[in-house]
């Protein structure tokens, strides 16, 4: 069955079989043929871009487009013929049907320093708004994705900063500018389960009368894959936020801002 999802697209003319993309592609999409990536079926890409960032000629984007639905077992058949370990990440064919998934409980045993707070920033404590180099303007605790129950009270109605982790260190005055007010949530879309946060973001939506997002990243090519899992999470979700792309330079500079949903 075909759907409209993200894909990966080959640029054939920039690409120069080097091979660095098959090995970082977990799922086994990829092979070198005829001195070229190519893609191996579209039932084995989920879309989520993890081998963007290892092209060096940049000859891997994502793109929307009509394809057949990513199929996870198929995956692991094809993993267990090319004598590839199956990922831990890789889904049950039922984890995909999220109309049942259930809200993510918080983790059990785990670090005290995970529990829900709610932090009284420079603006709530009626201060004037701090500059990035005076304090901080976060609003609740924690902010890593991986730990954010959707369940969080502070979601309700919420304005969220979906932000690729290395955007602060880059970004002078991301306080200052970008998180007043704002639920953050950060996350490395390259090396952290992208299928994984594609759910924690379906369920967040989901349950939540979400009033905005704002994905940052950086203008490194695996980091885009923050954007893209976004579109996914909305699409399975079913609902379309009022959402904005801001794309940051290394060195720390607005290369671009763009509307691109609601």
């Amino acid at each position: 069955m075909k759907t409209k999802r993200m894909m990966i697209h080959i640029d054939e003319e920039k690409c120069t079989g080097c091979g660095l993309c098959v090995p970082a592609c977990a799922e086994g999409a990829l092979q070198i043929v005829g001195g070229k990536a190519r893609l191996v079926s579209e039932v084995y890409c989920d879309g989520l871009g993890a081998c963007l960032g290892e092209c060096p000629e940049g000859a891997l984007t994502v793109e929307e487009r009509m394809v057949e639905d990513f199929d996870p077992e198929a995956v692991k058949e094809l993993l267990v013929r090319q004598g590839r370990d199956i990922p831990d990440h890789m889904p049950d064919p039922e984890s995909l049907r999220l109309e049942d998934a259930k809200p993510s409980a918080p983790p059990r045993g785990g670090c005290p320093g995970a529990a829900l707070k709610t932090l009284s920033p420079c603006e709530q404590a009626n201060i004037p708004q701090m500059s990035s180099a005076q304090g901080s303007n976060l609003g609740h605790w924690p902010v890593q994705l991986r730990l954010v129950p959707p369940s969080a009270p502070f979601f309700k109605g919420a304005d969220i900063l979906l932000t690729a982790d290395c955007v602060p260190v880059a970004l002078p005055g991301y306080h200052a500018d970008y998180v007043a007010g704002k639920v953050v949530l950060m996350g490395c879309p390259k090396f952290d389960n992208a299928m994984e946060y594609v759910r924690k973001i379906t369920e967040i939506i989901r349950e939540n009368n979400i009033n905005s997002i704002t994905v940052m990243e950086m203008e490194v090519p695996c980091c885009s894959s923050m954007s893209v899992i976004l579109n996914q999470a909305m699409q399975q979700a079913g609902r379309e936020v009022k959402t904005e792309r801001i794309t940051i330079s290394l060195k720390g500079q607005v290369l671009s801002r763009e509307r691109i949903a609601g």
